[in-house]
């Protein structure tokens, strides 16, 4: 699951699937010296997710003596356009972390290796079959689920108490929020949050708060151009107020905590996904604490948990056993589980969530004790979105980027967002 989305290029599904029809698409496995095999792994992420990544990968390799893995990882923006590319070129690596909204595009390319092939190698009877299911395409098992999040308001604590602004309970409307964010900003001199009029993820717990979504199952928009302009003026509103980030903060955002008004100590808070707020404990001195996404005005909930993230394999891999081997261990392993904690989200296996439950730590325990606050109270989480969501996310955000430098009207940026959509999801 990404933090921030910026701009970026994203290839399309029809670019994707030239990998699959290249004459010469080799497998990506290597073998070193000594007959050992190398995968290449990657994903996205802060130093805190790097650093526990590779100490589960040295305990693989330790029970693996046989397999090396080569790591690598970037923020969320630029590792999707690196990973598109390089599934473009039929490149992509063995094992690779894939937010829910790439699964469709990715499998529709003929960029994923049928996992359920992998069985007995790779175990899923421990992961709830719902949540399984958000990796299947066509009933297709194309990526495992890696753990549960949600989305969150983090705060910086010692500077919402400070401001002596009530600090959020366990639910809040939208307009509730705002005003928060409006007397926040009064009181520090300094933004409430960052705007959230550029997040597609902010417009679809807004859109699902007033019981709609941003796509229908048949793959077409769920909102109309008269429900974006709703959401744009509201937030074109709080900017002008100053009640959220300006606009030369928030074209800034690079999918990184660290280059947030929140992690620039320029905002008292951010709208980001549960796992990724980890990385705002090392940058917030006065410590930081999560809220529930606000709800619709008669108290729909908006939020949902979904799948943080999954592992996929690439359909060129030349070691499939080895590359189902490692998703294996990653999802199913115990220790590989206490090292990860809730960096990626909360355990996907159950009763290694169940076993691993009292013993998390610091921001860890925070989002699990997040989560089990919330349980019972969401509903469930849409169908993962068609594969022209990913082009779109860039498509949003430079639509909003329009209204932030007031060069379009939220209405006239809302019909533009509207009719490219439409294309792009025709295509």
């Amino acid at each position: 699951m990404p933090g921030h989305r910026t701009k970026g290029f994203c290839a399309s599904a029809a670019a994707l699937a030239l990998c699959a029809v290249l004459a010469g698409c080799g497998g990506t496995g290597e073998s070193a010296g000594g007959g050992k095999v190398v995968l290449r792994y990657t994903w996205w992420g802060n130093p805190d997710r790097a650093a526990r990544t590779e100490q589960a990968v040295a305990l693989f390799e330790k029970q693996h003596p046989d397999i090396d893995v080569t790591t690598s990882f970037s923020g969320y923006d630029a590792y999707k356009q690196k990973l598109a590319t390089q599934a473009a070129g039929g490149d992509a690596p063995d094992v690779m972390q894939l937010d829910y909204r790439q699964i469709d595009q990715y499998a529709s390319g003929g960029v994923l290796l049928d996992l359920a092939k992998q069985k007995p190698v790779l175990r899923t009877s421990e992961i709830d079959q719902g949540l399984l299911g958000t990796g299947r395409v066509d009933d297709v098992q194309y990526a495992i689920p890696q753990g549960r999040g949600t989305e969150t308001v983090v705060y910086d604590v010692a500077t919402w108490k400070k401001s002596g602004v009530p600090l959020p309970g366990e639910s809040w409307t939208w307009s509730q929020w705002a005003d928060a964010m409006r007397a926040l900003a009064k009181k520090t001199g300094r933004p409430g949050a960052t705007d959230p009029g550029w997040s597609e993820d902010g417009f679809e717990v807004w859109l699902r708060g007033q019981g709609k979504s941003l796509y229908t199952e048949a793959g077409g928009l769920g909102f109309t151009a008269d429900d974006l302009t709703r959401w744009w003026t509201f937030t074109d509103r709080l900017r002008r107020e100053g009640a959220v980030s300006p606009a030369e903060q928030t074209t800034q955002l690079d999918g990184t905590v660290e280059n947030t008004p929140l992690g620039r100590g320029e905002a008292t808070s951010d709208n980001n996904w549960d796992a990724p707020s980890s990385g705002y404990t090392a940058l917030v001195k006065g410590g930081v604490a999560l809220a529930p996404m606000p709800s619709g005005e008669d108290g729909t909930p908006g939020q949902y948990f979904k799948p943080s993230m999954f592992l996929g394999v690439s359909a060129n891999t030349g070691h499939p056993k080895e590359a189902a081997q490692l998703v294996d261990f990653m999802i199913n392993d115990r220790r590989a589980a206490k090292i990860l904690g809730a960096g990626r989200g909360i355990p996907v296996n159950e009763t290694i969530r169940d076993e691993i439950g009292p013993e998390l730590k610091d921001f860890d325990k925070t989002i699990a004790d997040f989560q089990a606050s919330l349980d019972g109270k969401l509903k469930d989480p849409p169908q993962a979105p068609p594969s022209g969501d990913n082009a779109l996310q860039t498509t949003f955000q430079r639509d909003y980027d329009q209204v932030s430098y007031a060069r379009m009207s939220p209405r006239q940026a809302a019909e533009n967002y509207v009719t490219e959509a439409k294309a792009e999801l025709r295509s």
